[in-house]
């Protein structure tokens, strides 16, 4: 998926966000899936629920059923197209607080739609909210997948790893990778992307890569909106903040909104990694050895 749950919602307006202060001390768990992805603690207008942590959404999604629990209004109707077969209805209610990692965000607007395709199909189990771009936006958090662990940093902390600068493309955060030792490209930072990496058709055809000689395959995929068959291959390579990657699965994705690349979880987990979107910034620390230039 070029990211998980990223939907472009016609017409919203992103508003900033007002963090509370957090707990810095702190360690918040990361609660692994059995579909590759992470969920949170969090809370919607005081009531707790377990979130899908999604950097690449470019707003927070709540599941209808949920919205009914907590008495929410149906919302202003729209649009919205996430990495699924069709476009999904979805209402924007405004006024509603969502906490997560000590952080409080007040007067939020989220997008209220039915979420149980994506849970069932994707995680295996029930989802009730998809935490997007807000928490990110709001705060420097530190994301260890491998110790299961994530930190609200401070700004004046200096984070390890290496310091890479952010570009916002079609509403969401990305960064510059190498593929196949070729030009940097600039890849989507999805923490919601569970499976392979994504290759938008444009940067396929650029780089020729389903007609060069190298199988191509089809698996399922999709996430909000339904599922889809997508074309797979296989990249010789992958440069990201230095470390290479090599026989690194990937699918195609055709949606025209994607980005030239897409990493998700598959990648990340490699790294602690350290997000500023204010600044517009990311640290990027391998957890292991890996092939990487000093």
């Amino acid at each position: 998926m070029r990211c998980f749950a990223r939907a472009f919602v016609c017409c919203l307006l992103a508003l900033p966000a007002l963090a509370g202060a957090a707990d810095r001390s702190r360690s918040y768990p990361l609660i692994p899936t059995s579909g590759g992805r992470l969920l949170v603690e969090a809370r919607v207008n005081g009531v707790p629920v377990q979130a899908l942590l999604d950097s690449a959404a470019e707003t927070s999604f709540i599941d209808r059923a949920l919205a009914q629990r907590l008495g929410l209004a149906q919302g202003t109707a729209v649009a919205a197209q996430g990495s699924g077969a069709a476009p999904v209805d979805a209402g924007l209610v405004t006024g509603v607080r969502l906490e997560a990692f000590g952080l409080a965000l007040p007067d939020q607007t989220v997008a209220v739609t039915e979420l149980a395709d994506v849970g069932t199909r994707l995680l295996h189990r029930r989802l009730d909210m998809i935490l997007g771009r807000e928490v990110f936006d709001a705060a420097r958090l530190q994301i260890d997948i491998t110790h299961h662990s994530l930190r609200v940093l401070g700004a004046a902390a200096r984070p390890p790893g290496v310091r890479l600068a952010l570009s916002t493309q079609k509403g969401i955060e990305t960064l510059g990778v190498r593929v196949e030792d070729g030009p940097t490209v600039q890849a989507a930072l999805d923490f919601g992307n569970g499976s392979q990496v994504l290759v938008g058709a444009a940067l396929a055809e650029r780089l020729n890569l389903l007609h060069d000689g190298r199988p191509v395959g089809h698996a399922a995929g999709g996430g909000l909106g339904g599922a889809r068959e997508r074309q797979t291959i296989t990249l010789s390579s992958l440069e990201v903040a230095g470390c290479r990657f090599r026989a690194v699965p990937a699918a195609l994705d055709v949606q025209p909104s994607a980005t030239d690349l897409n990493i998700g979880v598959s990648i990340l987990r490699h790294f602690r990694v350290t997000t500023d979107f204010a600044a517009h910034l990311v640290w990027l620390e391998p957890e292991a050895p890996l092939k990487c230039r000093p």
